[in-house]
């Protein structure tokens, strides 16, 4: 994935219904989430987060609670191994393995220690599991030579790398235990920003794949509110039945069996069929939706991923539209030589005096049996730091994803505040419904 220099950070507290924890998970975890602005690269793979008694309906008797933090992906506080570490993952639903850094270097502030761990268990290559379950990674394990260990490259746009073996240990969850859990035990790799990366442990893998958190630890779905206006949200793992939940429109999961070079089969994707600038459907043939035969240009939902990215022909098609609707309305930014994050090159002059965006043509995304519409305050993003003598520069929160090397539409995180967003991997959908995410987290009784 590229790198954004202005990220979300979200703090989270988890809260676990049902003191009894089985797996696979029936229950329902609950996490109010907080953001404030952060700073982090974040990288798509190579191949290419009211009143309380509403909650009396669980039948929990007590409540756990784990830490969660936010930047660009949700990231975790939990404990991993005998006796149990302590260990901080990104939540990444762009990725599948879930690994832990378990080498000191100088850059890292924490690391997982296998050798003080009594349930720590190698995966030797010679095991079937080795080959079987890394099927759906970029880069399939192979054999280390010197320890005859399963092991593992995880490769990113950014040209970061990280490698190690896997291995089985003890994930704690709460007051409760998930033995067996099989991650990656990095020891060596390369990072665009060493900075950021000693701020956590690892990465928590989040997609469809057989290895990620969410498949192993059974979980049939899970759902996030981001609020747009108050630094709060709610993140679920599991199945969430509400009544004042709005009815969610529901687009299918696109699965392909067929490998291809540019198409992430286990990634959350759907069908863009069309875009709507106000109420003009711009005017390109379907065809320019769809993957080609190499699988480029397949759409990505990810909640790792600040902005809106789309491929070349669309993104120039949605520019030119919103350009000639807002003439008149905003001042562009005359500089042919800025773009915003590498990806991002329609901007805007903005005086102090222009109170909202609420005038602004919406625009829609047009999915297959759904739409996501677009408006306000999410469809322009202050650049912070940078002004014109008076004037606020604010860039459209639609980038050109060719100019970033990303063979795909991605779907990013901004443009899903204040929307109830459902990844159901029984049903194979994806669903969403406009939500006042602030008052969601209220509902649940979260004192946010």
């Amino acid at each position: 994935m590229s790198s954004f220099h202005f990220i979300l950070h979200f703090t989270i507290f988890l809260l676990l219904f049902h003191q009894s924890f089985s797996f696979p998970s029936k229950q329902t975890l609950l996490l109010p989430l907080k953001k404030t602005l952060g700073h982090h690269p974040h990288a798509f793979p190579r191949n290419s987060k009211f009143s309380s008694s509403t909650v009396a309906t669980s039948t929990a008797t007590a409540i756990n609670k784990l830490a969660f933090h936010h930047n660009v992906t949700l990231t975790v506080s939990l404990s991993v191994g005998s006796p149990p570490q302590n260990v901080t993952m990104v939540l990444d639903t762009g990725s599948e393995l879930s690994w832990l850094h378990c080498k000191k270097t100088p850059s890292l502030n924490s690391i997982f220690s296998p050798q003080t761990s009594k349930s720590y268990k190698p995966l030797p290559c010679a095991l079937p599991v080795c080959k079987i379950q890394t099927r759906d990674l970029p880069v399939p394990a192979s054999c280390d030579p010197n320890n005859k260990l399963c092991h593992v490259v995880v490769s990113y746009a950014d040209a970061s790398s990280i490698e190690g073996n896997l291995a089985y240990e003890n994930f704690v969850i709460g007051s409760s235990t998930r033995p067996g859990f099989l991650f990656g035990c990095m020891d060596s790799g390369f990072s665009s920003n060493s900075e950021e990366d000693s701020k956590t442990t690892g990465l928590m893998g989040m997609n469809r794949g057989s290895l990620s958190f969410v498949s192993q630890m059974g979980f049939p779905k899970f759902s996030y509110c981001i609020s747009g206006s108050d630094s709060s949200g709610v993140l679920l793992l599991g199945d969430a039945r509400f009544s004042w939940l709005k009815e969610l429109t529901y687009t299918p999961l696109i699965q392909r069996s067929d490998p291809l070079p540019y198409f992430d089969r286990v990634a959350y994707t759907v069908q863009l069929e069309g875009i709507k600038v106000g109420n003009t459907m711009l005017g390109l043939p379907r065809s320019a939706f769809l993957p080609d035969h190499t699988g480029a240009g397949q759409t990505i939902v990810d909640s790792g991923t600040q902005f809106t990215f789309l491929m070349s022909p669309v993104y120039t098609a949605l520019r030119d539209e919103y350009l000639r609707q807002t003439r008149g309305v905003l001042q562009v930014y005359e500089d042919p030589n800025f773009v915003f994050q590498g990806a991002m090159n329609l901007c805007y002059r903005v005086g102090s005096s222009q109170a909202s965006f609420s005038n602004l043509p919406r625009v829609s995304l047009m999915f297959q049996g759904a739409e996501m519409t677009i408006s306000g305050e999410r469809l322009l993003y202050r650049v912070p730091g940078m002004n014109k003598g008076s004037d606020s520069v604010y860039c459209f929160t639609f980038g050109n994803s060719d100019l970033l090397g990303i063979e795909a539409f991605v779907i990013g995180h901004h443009h899903q505040q204040n929307v109830w967003m459902e990844f159901d991997l029984v049903k194979s959908r994806v669903g969403f419904a406009e939500m006042r995410c602030d008052l969601a987290g209220q509902r649940l009784g979260m004192r946010l």
